[in-house]
């Protein structure tokens, strides 16, 4: 089935000038960009973008621990760590979130396998222990829609 899914190269990604590497690795996909820009992400964003990482967190360490966790989290976002901007790119096409998730690779970049996007180029900060994974793609068709909602304004993605 045909369907968009939002990619982010995070600051990190940007930072280390991989935003080629990745590209070139997600056009093994032959999925379509049809909508693509930079964007400085804002507080109120990165809360919405990641807004339900938050109870997660809390569930899996505790209230203090996932809370400053999540608050990491939204640095990274934001770009306090590297740069305050990030790529948001939309892609589309036969079984778009699959494919950018199996070359994006798991989330934790020590578990991601080492050919992957994650793999490659990830790390989990020492300190903040926050998951600097260069890339976000969607999860699946339904949270795709919400975060390309999210980040792009309608007459921003090209069909």
């Amino acid at each position: 089935m045909e369907e968009k899914t939002l990619v982010l190269i995070k600051p990190d990604g940007l930072v280390k000038s991989l935003t080629g590497n990745i590209i070139t690795t997600l056009s093994e996909t032959k999925l379509k960009i049809v909508g693509a820009k930079v964007v400085k992400v804002k507080r109120d964003l990165a809360e919405k973008h990641y807004g339900e990482l938050k109870n997660n967190l809390i569930k899996k360490f505790g209230e203090e621990k996932g809370k400053q966790i999540f608050e990491s989290t939204l640095d990274y976002i934001q770009g306090k760590f590297h740069t305050d901007r990030v790529l948001a790119l939309v892609y589309k096409g036969e079984g778009a979130v699959d494919k950018v998730r199996k070359l994006a690779g798991e989330t934790n970049p020590e578990k991601a396998s080492p050919i992957s996007i994650r793999g490659k180029y990830g790390r989990i900060h020492s300190e903040t222990k926050v998951f600097e994974n260069v890339i976000h793609c969607s999860d699946s068709a339904d949270n795709a829609k919400k975060e390309i909602d999210l980040w792009f304004k309608k007459d921003e993605v090209v069909e």
